[in-house]
């Protein structure tokens, strides 16, 4: 019994962030808009930074398990966590400056959802185009 009430002290606490604005429109401290460029920058960037870990963080376990008995490939781990962390480092800054200059550019604020979305998205796009090789046929 004790353990319920210590789940809904929980999601107290989690509700009581205010991560999420209210549906009727009232801001009441809790008001997620990021209206700076810099904010918006950071958003995305920060959510396709962890996006492109998440999945190169696995694929780099893989390599690892798989060519640990391997001469030379046994190195090719620390080369995916190096474009893990490459990536959003060269492109993310460039594309993530885009988005948050055409919002900026816009007059609009985004959400902090958006910038979530537009982050983990540039993350699904490089991997789309890895898996379906579209830079080979160009």
């Amino acid at each position: 019994m004790q353990d319920r009430y210590n789940n809904i002290g929980f999601v107290q606490q989690i509700l009581s962030l205010n991560l999420v604005p209210r549906q009727n429109g009232t801001n009441r401290g809790n008001d997620t808009s990021l209206s700076e460029f810099s904010e918006m920058w950071y958003g995305v960037f920060l959510w396709a930074a962890v996006s492109s870990l998440v999945f190169h963080l696995p694929a780099a376990l893989l390599a690892l398990a798989t060519l640990r008995q391997h001469k030379i490939a046994r190195f090719m781990p620390i080369a995916i966590l190096l474009m893990g962390f490459l990536g959003p480092i060269c492109g993310g800054v460039l594309t993530s400056a885009a988005i948050a200059g055409v919002y900026k550019a816009a007059g609009k604020t985004m959400m902090s959802l958006e910038a979530l979305v537009f982050g983990v998205g540039q993350s699904f796009c490089i991997l789309f185009i890895s898996f379906l090789r579209l830079l080979a046929t160009l």
